[in-house]
């Protein structure tokens, strides 16, 4: 699973990596947890915007918000099935924007440890997402969210936790954006973990753990 991850890498790194125009107000965050709006590369037209849409995906027919509490990643196994995924993998794919995703190894389930997985280069990178839009019922308010779509791990993850966001290399960002491609099995080939040897982790601070931490700290070394 991927329940936390980070954006902190200058907007005009990030303009660079993705060649969009940056939203000023998504820069930095240090402790991007669910339900908060994370920056997004969705295709519009011809061209890759960036946009914000709420993290945890809540379905056009869900009855309420509550439903995006256990929507927050989806699993890249069943993702072309599950009734909550399918329509958005099909349709409506995003690249999640972030320079690190936290994990908590579960070696010893009474002292987990954060660590902070990112690329060795240290650039951005886009995770594999969906979206959707739901109204609210009762005040008619759009609701734009997205979820986090995850696989298997590599062996840099082996030993942290069985699960790891889909990071998508440069070169599959134009077929997974494209709503054109629709072709479950060419977009299942791209779900898969990212090559270890250009990954690098490192135990982080406890800190980390509590959603009201969002600053540079929850970076800091592990106080064990």
């Amino acid at each position: 699973m991927c329940g936390r991850f980070a954006l902190t890498a200058p907007a005009s790194t990030i303009a660079e990596v993705f060649q969009v125009d940056v939203l000023p107000d998504v820069l930095p965050r240090y402790n991007i947890a669910p339900t908060n709006e994370v920056a997004c590369v969705v295709r519009e037209g011809d061209d890759n915007v960036m946009k914000t849409f709420r993290w945890g995906l809540i379905p056009s027919w869900a009855k309420d918000r509550k439903m995006a509490y256990k929507t927050i990643n989806a699993r890249a196994e069943t993702v072309a099935s599950k009734p909550a995924f399918r329509s958005a993998f099909k349709r409506r794919r995003i690249l999640i924007l972030a320079d690190g995703f936290y994990e908590w190894e579960r070696s010893d389930p009474k002292n987990k440890v954060p660590h902070l997985i990112q690329l060795r280069e240290g650039k951005p990178f886009g995770m594999a997402g969906l979206w959707e839009r739901w109204t609210d019922p009762e005040t008619g308010e759009d609701v734009y969210s997205c979820t986090v779509v995850t696989t298997g791990p590599n062996d840099l993850m082996n030993g942290i936790h069985d699960r790891m966001p889909v990071i998508l290399p440069e070169e599959s960002w134009s077929t997974w954006l494209d709503p054109e491609v629709q072709d479950p099995a060419r977009l299942s080939e791209l779900l898969v973990p990212y090559p270890a040897e250009d990954m690098q982790e490192r135990p982080v601070s406890r800190k980390v753990g509590d959603v009201k931490n969002k600053g540079e700290d929850v970076q800091g070394p592990w106080e064990g």
